[in-house]
């Protein structure tokens, strides 16, 4: 008998009560109001709400996470107005949203393997490979992880080199004194219904910067200058145009990714426990670490200003010829359960890049590690203590 047939099934999904009652006693609520159900008045207070909760100036609310990558790089090449080739430093380990939108949007994307304590890019490898062509860094902040150096930020701010945060997996975590996510020229989040909070499907792009917002703004309805909030914006394109209503200017060939009141209404309710939440996630995945055989398993992650929302299982290079059974274990224990950490591990290894990039995936050993002997399964809050040490407990027994 495995290991895993002593134990009970411990019916682990990945995700569960991400939407809670009270969340859809809300909807119904607002329901009752006969209320205006496109992107309005609750839209605009998530975004203030969000924006006051992460640190920043300004958020705007997407459809998706995916959404946000794609309008935050196509604010950044119209802000950049040139023509020329441009390169754009990002993860081999993230969400495929992410280098997509670089590439839909112009720019080459230039990879860089992982740091192994974070899972997001290795700061000193990002600094060895900018370049005069290098336009932004996409940093990706991995499941919960902080991936951002003093170092990093410094070089980037002496170079004038535009830093955007995917902290689409990492809602409330930090660095240093502030959230992950208030530290680039913009960030994007997701709300997807696993992620720490959810509005179904959503996404939010945040900035300081104010030109960059109301560029966002307008990208994010087909382009449409009436979106902008700049009163000086919308007059100089209205008095440029003459021969246009000021209703019907639209300044770029953009995209219809807004989202619904709905949404806002599930986001706005969720906020009000985020960061009780995120404190359950924590001690949970902190169990996990203190549980799990650190001869076996890695679990010395840099845990500085963490935000779990997923627990990390990555077999140490010695115990990798035993992941048939790891799978094994898991199966048996009922405990649902994702490859490859983000996005299914090496980006380099999929389709869509190894056409462009052919057998590049090579180059990046720690990531092709995590591609092959990584997982990831859910953390959440109400996750009994007792299936952890279950869980561990069947792992560890593995030899």
């Amino acid at each position: 008998m495995s290991v895993s047939g002593k134990l009970k099934s411990l019916n682990w999904p990945l995700m569960t009560g991400n939407i809670s009652p009270e969340d859809l006693t809300q909807v119904i609520e607002f329901l009752k109001t006969n209320p205006r159900l496109t992107q309005a008045s609750e839209v605009e207070a998530f975004e203030r709400e969000w924006s006051e909760w992460l640190g920043v100036r300004r958020s705007v609310f997407v459809n998706s996470g995916a959404s946000a990558n794609l309008v935050t790089f196509a604010a950044l090449r119209e802000r950049l107005g040139s023509s020329e080739e441009g390169e754009v430093i990002v993860p081999t380990l993230t969400w495929v949203s992410d280098i997509a939108s670089v590439l839909q949007c112009g720019f080459k994307p230039v990879f860089v393997d992982i740091n192994p304590r974070t899972l997001g890019m290795d700061a000193d490898e990002i600094i060895r490979k900018i370049t005069a062509k290098t336009k932004a860094v996409f940093l990706t902040h991995i499941l919960g992880f902080n991936a951002l150096t003093s170092q990093l930020l410094h070089d980037l701010q002496a170079r004038g080199i535009p830093l955007i945060e995917d902290a689409c997996e990492s809602h409330g975590a930090t660095f240093q004194t502030k959230k992950v996510g208030s530290y680039g020229l913009a960030s994007n989040f997701s709300f997807y219904y696993a992620h720490h909070l959810s509005t179904i499907e959503g996404g939010m792009v945040c900035t300081n910067d104010e030109e960059f917002y109301q560029k966002v703004r307008m990208f994010r309805s087909h382009g449409l200058v009436r979106e902008s909030t700049s009163k000086e914006l919308r007059s100089t394109y209205e008095r440029e145009h003459q021969d246009l209503t000021g209703e019907f200017i639209f300044a770029f060939p953009a995209y219809n990714v807004r989202s619904t009141e709905i949404n806002a209404v599930i986001g706005r309710k969720h906020l009000k426990r985020l960061d009780s939440e995120i404190r359950m996630r924590n001690h949970n995945f902190n169990l996990f670490l203190k549980c799990l055989d650190g001869s076996k398993y890695q679990t010395d992650f840099d845990i500085q200003g963490l935000s779990n929302y997923a627990f990390i299982l990555v077999l140490k290079e010695k115990f990798k010829n035993r992941l048939d059974q790891v799978v094994r274990t898991l199966h048996e224990l009922g405990v649902e359960f994702r490859r490859g950490l983000s996005g299914g591990g090496n980006q380099l290894r999929q389709p869509y890049l190894k056409r462009i990039f052919g057998d590049e995936y090579k180059n990046y050993p720690r990531v092709e590690h995590i591609h092959f002997h990584s997982f990831y399964f859910g953390n959440y809050p109400g996750l009994p203590e007792e299936k952890i040490k279950n869980l561990c407990e069947a792992l560890n027994g593995i030899h």
